[in-house]
């Protein structure tokens, strides 16, 4: 490595986790060319090395053709047949043709993290400036940066390659490329360690120069390492990987199994400890805003930024796209993010019980609500249904909207079928979830974004974590309805438990298993956790398929009709893993494809 070579930095994104933007990074090099020594010797330009590394930390916030998450479930139909959902709904996706392919990328980020690991120690600048103490900082990030990607690849192939410590040189022969992949639960142990040894080094809150600093919002912390730790236990106890008979074929060649065949109940202790060990640090609690109101709460979760429910964030992302793709036509949105029926059916009512539960929901009639004919249907529901949903004839405003005004779905209305070939929900609903109103970059805007951080991992998810993972180790117990109720309450919906307004406890392990999902199901709508979800619990053949809606080919009361929508969201077998390339079977030899592709 001591000849001059073109530093690759990986995949230079702009606005990374960290917002630092890589151009003319190394301008002042000839041809933009330096040798790697150097940039391990300043400060600078190993600061930079890093947060390219950062970047690699993916941007969910682009549901249309960046991540499958939210259009490829059950949760939400997209707008447009030639984005790249729409041949994975249909069944298209296949080795030769994979869509959303990230295995090569975070691989590229596990490279980049490792080197910068492995090198950091030489900085003399750094070690001169600031100790030891920054430099073993830097390293756990990377090292918590390389144990995340590996979790990114793991929620979506399954089993992976472990590189190991050392880094495989660009010009290596093909026999060094040869390496198999290692059974899930090895996988999950190593990344478990891996965040672990960069939890005992990281700092509980962002800092520079060893003090606490706002400025440094976006970093790596131990609570991030143990919230990451959190999800992927309760995945690896899951019934996708804990005792999973249905893949007992899926082996190595030479014959090692890669998915665990003996249900294993510890699997589940651990997922239910790592919650808790994120909730005992004492630094996070759900955000409720001070006047009590539910869908102030939930807007502020979303639209304060750095507040005490959001653990690990993206400060750089697309959530303008977001907006507008959610936004009405008649805000000068593109009407691109559609709720299914299913989904709006899975939201609770006003009594907090389920619609088909509750003697308050009604499919028959209209509510005179201002002067506007509301459906039924829509009437008496629990306050994130409102704060989720624009359903046909609720009220909007934002966008180049200036007054508040009903927003319909109706053929010949301003945002139906009949005004644009293609951005019209395919659904009559829209997702309102995480919507800056105050993003004005459609049709007729002026350009502006309501900025906010991206939210991939927060507290609302942990207290769910928990009380799944407890529910399934040890049935019965109080604190799993603790942590439900918790939810419950922030909602704004009663809780399970007695008293004026409380519904009954759960009866028995399945039942309160129901209630758990159906509660994550709504709490943490299209924020990317049902597609693996549906798959880690095996539900995805039972709840995808046929999706339905609103008969949006109508006018008037002829609308509210369940139809089936034009596409179906179908779920293969092999749609549990992604498919590994053909390029990347072709390169590694010992690599066996996920089953049944």
């Amino acid at each position: 490595m001591n000849r001059q070579i073109k530093l690759i930095l990986i995949l230079l994104l702009s606005g990374g986790i960290l917002n630092t933007g890589c151009k003319k990074y190394l301008d002042q090099v000839p041809n933009d060319r330096i040798t790697i020594e150097e940039v391990f010797r300043k400060k600078a330009s190993s600061e930079q090395f890093l947060a390219n590394v950062y970047s690699i930390v993916p941007d969910e916030s682009n549901a249309i053709d960046g991540f499958p998450m939210v259009g490829c479930s059950d949760e939400a139909d997209l707008t447009w047949a030639g984005g790249p959902n729409y041949p994975v709904n249909i069944g298209n996706l296949n080795p030769s043709n994979v869509i959303f392919d990230r295995w090569g990328y975070y691989y590229q980020g596990i490279r980049s993290a490792t080197y910068f690991m492995n090198h950091i120690n030489e900085n003399v600048e750094i070690r001169a400036l600031n100790g030891q103490q920054l430099i073993n900082q830097y390293q756990a990030e990377a090292r918590f940066l390389r144990a995340y990607f590996y979790f990114l690849l793991m929620r979506q192939y399954g089993p992976v390659v472990l590189m190991g410590e050392d880094v495989t040189p660009p010009d290596a022969v093909a026999s060094q490329m040869q390496i198999a992949r290692s059974p899930f639960d090895d996988c999950v142990n190593y990344v478990v360690g891996e965040l672990d040894k960069a939890a005992e080094v990281l700092p509980l809150q962002p800092q520079r120069n060893g003090q606490a600093s706002d400025a440094e919002y976006g970093r790596i912390t131990k609570g991030i390492c143990l919230a990451v730790k959190s999800r992927l236990l309760l995945y690896a106890a899951s019934p996708q990987y804990n005792g999973n008979t249905e893949v007992s074929s899926f082996k190595n060649q030479d014959g090692k199994v890669l998915i665990s065949q003996t249900y294993n109940a510890e699997k589940w202790k651990k997922a239910a400890d790592a919650a808790k060990a994120v909730i005992d640090l004492g630094l996070y609690s759900l955000y409720k805003d001070p006047s009590g109101n539910p869908i102030k709460s939930l807007d502020g979760l979303f639209f304060n930024s750095w507040n005490s429910e959001q653990i690990f964030v993206r400060k750089g992302n697309d959530l303008g796209r977001w907006d507008v793709h959610c936004t009405p036509r008649q805000a000068g949105g593109w009407c691109g993010l559609a709720p299914t029926q299913e989904n709006v059916d899975a939201y609770f009512m006003a009594d907090g019980l389920l619609p088909s539960e509750s003697s308050l929901y009604s499919e028959t009639g209209f509510t005179s609500v201002n002067g506007v004919q509301v459906y039924n249907m829509f009437m008496n529901r629990e306050p994130r249904f409102y704060h989720d949903i624009t359903y046909n004839n609720s009220i909007w405003q934002g966008g180049t909207m200036n007054a508040p005004a009903p927003i319909t779905f109706y053929v010949s209305g301003p945002n139906g079928r009949n005004g644009h070939p293609t951005d019209f929900s395919k659904t009559g609903y829209l997702i309102r979830k995480n919507v800056g109103p105050q993003t004005n970059v459609g049709a007729g805007g002026n350009g502006q974004v309501q900025s906010r951080v991206l939210i991939l991992f927060r507290l609302g998810e942990i207290y769910l974590n928990y009380a799944e993972a407890l529910n399934e180790f040890q049935p019965g117990s109080s604190e799993a309805l603790t942590y439900l109720n918790a939810i419950r309450e922030r909602a704004g919906i009663p809780q399970y438990g007695s008293g004026p307004n409380a519904l009954p406890i759960p009866a028995g392990q399945a039942a309160m298993r129901a209630k758990i999902r159906a509660e994550r199901r709504v709490e943490l709508a299209y924020e990317g956790h049902r597609f693996f979800d549906i798959r880690r619990w095996k539900i995805a053949p039972q709840v995808m398929g046929t999706m339905h809606g609103m008969d949006i080919s109508k006018d008037g009361n002829d609308f509210y009709k369940r139809v089936a929508t034009a596409t179906p969201h179908l779920f293969r077998q092999s749609y549990y893993w992604w498919p590994i390339t053909q390029y990347e079977m072709d390169r590694n030899r010992l690599l066996v494809q996920n089953p049944w592709w």
